[in-house]
C-alpha cells in the first residue's frame, strides 16, 4: 500500500495552468499518507489567506500557519488569517478527467478590500490557532494582484486548486 501511495504522490500533476503554480505542503501530506492526520480536507473549516508577493514559501519545512510568512495585514475588506472558504471544498475523483482526482471549492473573494501586492492564495485547516493550523497547498497567481476599494477575486481553475493523476 505504500508504494502505492507513493508512486500516486509521484504522479502528482502540478499545477502548470500558464504561469499560475499550485504547490502542496508535504509534511501534512506525509501525516494523510502515514494516517496520523485527523482532519479531513473536506472540512468546513478550510480557510484561504492571501500572502505578499514577498512570501518565501518552503513547502517541505513548513507545516503550521505560523510558518507562514508575508501574510496581507489586516485593513480595508481583509483581516489577518484569511477566511473559510465559500463553501465546503471537496475531492472529486474521475474530475478534470477518468484517472484524476480534483480538489475544489467555489471562488474565494474579498470584497470592497484595499489589498496590495498580494501573490498568492494559502489553504489551511483552521482551528483558530496559528500553531495547529495545518497547511494544506499554495496557489500562486503567477503575479502580484491588487484591489483599491475593489473585489480581489481568487478564481479557482476548472480543474480545482489541484488535482492528483492517480494513474501510472
Amino acid at each position: 500500500m505504500r508504494d502505492y501511495l507513493l508512486a500516486m504522490v509521484r504522479a502528482l500533476w502540478w499545477d502548470e495552468r500558464g504561469t499560475v503554480t499550485s504547490h502542496w505542503y508535504g509534511l501534512t501530506y506525509e501525516k494523510f499518507f502515514a494516517g496520523t492526520h485527523t482532519v479531513s480536507m473536506e472540512s468546513t473549516s478550510v480557510t484561504s489567506m492571501l500572502v505578499l508577493d514577498t512570501s518565501t514559501p518552503d513547502s517541505d519545512v513548513d507545516d503550521f500557519r505560523d510558518d507562514v510568512d508575508a501574510e496581507v495585514t489586516t485593513g480595508s475588506g481583509y483581516v489577518t488569517g484569511g477566511k473559510n472558504l465559500p463553501a465546503t471544498p471537496a475531492w472529486t475523483v474521475a474530475s478534470p478527467a477518468a484517472g484524476q482526482m480534483a480538489y475544489d471549492s467555489p471562488d474565494q473573494a474579498w470584497a470592497a478590500s484595499t489589498i496590495t501586492n498580494a501573490e498568492a492564495a494559502v489553504l489551511f485547516e483552521s482551528t483558530g490557532t496559528d500553531t495547529a493550523d495545518e497547511l494544506y497547498l499554495m496557489s500562486d497567481f503567477g503575479s502580484p494582484v491588487s484591489t483599491t476599494n475593489g473585489t480581489l477575486t481568487v478564481v479557482v481553475d476548472t480543474n480545482g486548486w489541484t488535482f492528483i493523476d492517480y494513474l501510472p
